[in-house]
């Protein structure tokens, strides 16, 4: 498995019912995309208190192929042809949970990014996020959750899809926070579960 992302940052005037459109018109080309576990087309606006205007889809995909023919292919080349090439962010997902809501349909979602200390080792910095994601990922109101690593950049990654921003868990968990426009999700029945090694 492969998770993926790349945002989109666009002008603070930027009218954001064209990335509403967008999803709402093209959005269903991904839904029976083969290798593509589930892709969340996810979006952030300064009207309703976020820093920036966003377009920020974020992807699970169940292989490397499926990840390949889409970065290669006419879909990622329709974002290029529209907003520039944007920088295509991936990690290493060490764990993958479906929530207690899993039968929900996802409203919104949030992304923690946190960089492992300097000299910390990263063995035992992936141990106690994986037991902390374990715990967090049965939280009420979690559709899904998955965990990942770059080992790069040497940064945790924590997503989870959620039911309902209203959620206490949702409301206080850490991170960016986006709205989901539409989630395509061929494969996400197929992903692996709970912790990947």
């Amino acid at each position: 498995m492969h998770a993926m992302q790349y945002d989109i940052t666009l002008p603070t005037d930027y009218d954001m019912r064209i990335i509403r459109e967008r999803v709402a018109t093209r959005g269903h080309l991904l839904d029976a995309f083969p290798g593509l576990g589930l892709k969340a087309y996810l979006m952030r606006e300064r009207a309703d208190g976020s820093p920036v205007n966003q377009y920020a889809p974020f992807y699970l995909w169940a292989t490397a192929a499926g990840m390949n023919a889409f970065l290669w292919g006419p879909g990622f080349q329709g974002i290029v042809n529209d907003f520039g090439r944007p920088v295509v962010r991936h990690w290493t997902p060490v764990a993958y949970e479906e929530g207690p809501a899993t039968a929900a349909p996802a409203r919104t979602a949030t992304r923690h990014r946190q960089h492992l200390p300097e000299g910390a080792p990263p063995a035992e910095a992936v141990a106690e996020a994986l037991a902390r994601h374990t715990r967090e990922a049965t939280a009420d109101g979690v559709v899904a959750s998955a965990l990942a690593v770059d080992p790069h950049h040497w940064e945790l990654l924590t997503f989870t899809l959620w039911a309902s921003p209203e959620a206490p868990a949702a409301a206080a968990a850490p991170g960016e926070r986006f709205q989901v426009l539409h989630v395509s999700q061929p494969g996400r029945a197929g992903l692996p579960a709970g912790r990947l090694w």
